[in-house]
């Protein structure tokens, strides 16, 4: 963070400064802003966040004791340390974010990027993160810190030399992207897709899709919007940039996209295509697996061109990414069982793109297995997803499918109705139960794709598997 005076801390939050011997007012503090304790260090500032299961101010003692210099809490706490008492620790928390931007950002370098979309935001932001570091001072997100702590603690990492922020911005509900963006503005929004994750808590594609937008309506109205053509949803959300003044750059396989991929090819190495842009012809080989993640690619390259990298630039330095994420299509295992553990998230459409990839990496006389989780927050639709992705399995010939936990059950008769009911479709209770199963009937030559939402917990599974065949 930057450094700020104790006194000036407290007048940005409106909340009452108590002083610890020695510090006076005019003590300034620079050090990590967090709630964990566990990442606090000399001259960290730490956020004492009320949670369901645990209460931050228990931690504050633990805290001062790893080198923490201010304690921003909603109660005093009896402990030596300076502590600044507001009534909310999660709202000074984004008052603090957008302070310190505002002001690195008045210094003339910093561009800020924010990116959203129900599936791909983390691999972007990965993406584009990797192609401006090599450009300045980067800072972007850890894991998926896109929500109302996650996003302004990542803010709060901005120095006087940053000359780059990516945001990433995910939707607990209507009007929590307006309220995380419009904390920073952005010079340049990113808008991936609109699909059915997260749907069943907006009440509709349609309510997902005016989510999103607010990316776009709380973006500088100097700015530029990178919007996804070939998604209609948010192709449509031109219309509020240009209403604001913004200029629109297309990304995607539609012709008229401005940075455009075809010749898409996946393989058990990787995903290839082909970047038109400017009127060049550019090869792309990225080392993650998926096509999908070529139009995360795009929009990583169509930001960075905005922000003045050339395209072929960018290209060679996504080339360099072994992985978009830990548990995001992440290749385990061995030549001889090769393990994709994608179990971090699910929704219809990344689940249908991991199944696409699987069947599409397998090479003649390899076998595929899919081991299937539960999607979660999908509402009403849950069932007709999980329907639909049963089938899709068994259509894209997915030799062993394997449904674990009793929420993905639909799943798993879905597959046995359109067919794989000759043991080709198993279900078990848990992911003890498919980890046992899954280590006797695995063999050389099998690809295997583990994928399931965060609740229904198979990335562990993936990791034991990942493990056990290394």
């Amino acid at each position: 963070m930057i450094a700020l005076p104790l006194a000036e801390i407290a007048e940005i939050l409106h909340g009452e400064l108590r002083l610890h011997a020695p510090d006076t007012a005019e003590t300034v503090v620079d050090g990590v802003v967090d709630t964990d304790s566990r990442e606090m260090s000399t001259g960290s500032i730490f956020v004492a966040k009320p949670g369901e299961v645990t209460d931050g101010h228990n931690f504050v003692a633990a805290a001062a004791d790893a080198g923490a210099a201010l304690a921003i809490v909603e109660r005093p706490v009896d402990v030596a340390i300076s502590q600044v008492v507001v009534p909310d620790a999660v709202a000074a928390l984004a008052d603090l974010a957008r302070e310190v931007v505002a002001r690195v950002r008045a210094g003339g370098a910093l561009k800020i990027v924010g990116i959203t979309g129900s599936n791909g935001k983390t691999t972007t932001k990965n993406f584009l993160a990797r192609i401006l570091a090599d450009e300045g001072e980067t800072v972007a997100p850890v894991r998926s810190y896109n929500n109302e702590v996650g996003a302004p603690l990542t803010m709060l990492r901005v120095t006087p030399s940053t000359r780059f922020l990516v945001s990433e911005f995910g939707a607990a509900g209507a009007g929590s992207i307006a309220h995380l963006a419009g904390l920073v503005n952005p010079d340049v929004s990113v808008v991936l897709m609109v699909g059915l994750a997260h749907a069943g808590g907006f009440g509709g594609i349609e309510e997902t899709a005016k989510a999103k937008s607010e990316l776009v309506a709380a973006a500088r109205a100097d700015g530029t919007a990178v919007l996804n053509i070939d998604d209609p949803r948010v192709w449509a959300m031109r219309g509020i940039a240009r209403e604001r003044g913004m200029s629109v750059v297309g990304f995607g396989q539609h012709p008229d996209a401005e940075v455009r991929a075809d010749r898409i090819d996946v393989d058990a190495h990787g995903t290839a295509a082909v970047i038109h842009v400017d009127g060049e012809e550019i090869p792309l080989r990225l080392q993650v697996l998926g096509a999908h993640h070529v139009h995360n690619a795009l929009a990583a390259i169509a930001a960075a061109r905005v922000l003045g990298v050339p395209a072929a630039a960018s290209i060679s330095r996504l080339e360099t990414v072994e992985i978009a994420e830990r548990w995001r299509m992440q290749p385990m295992g061995s030549d001889r069982v090769r393990i994709i553990n994608d179990a971090y998230n699910a929704s219809p459409d990344s689940m249908a793109a991991a199944l696409r990839t699987l069947a599409q990496i397998a090479a003649p006389g390899e076998r595929t297995v899919a081991v299937l989780g539960a999607m979660s927050e999908l509402g009403e639709t849950a069932g007709e997803e999980h329907d639909r992705i049963g089938l899709l399995a068994v259509r894209l010939n997915i030799q062993r499918i394997v449904v674990v936990g009793s929420d993905a059950r639909r799943l798993y008769l879905a597959a046995v109705g359109e067919g794989s009911w000759d043991g080709e479709a198993v279900h078990l209770p848990d992911a003890d139960a498919a980890f046992e199963y899954l280590t006797g009937e695995l063999r050389d030559g099998d690809r295997v794709l583990v994928k399931s939402s965060n609740s229904a917990g198979l990335r562990h599974l993936g990791d034991r598997l990942g493990e056990s065949f290394s």
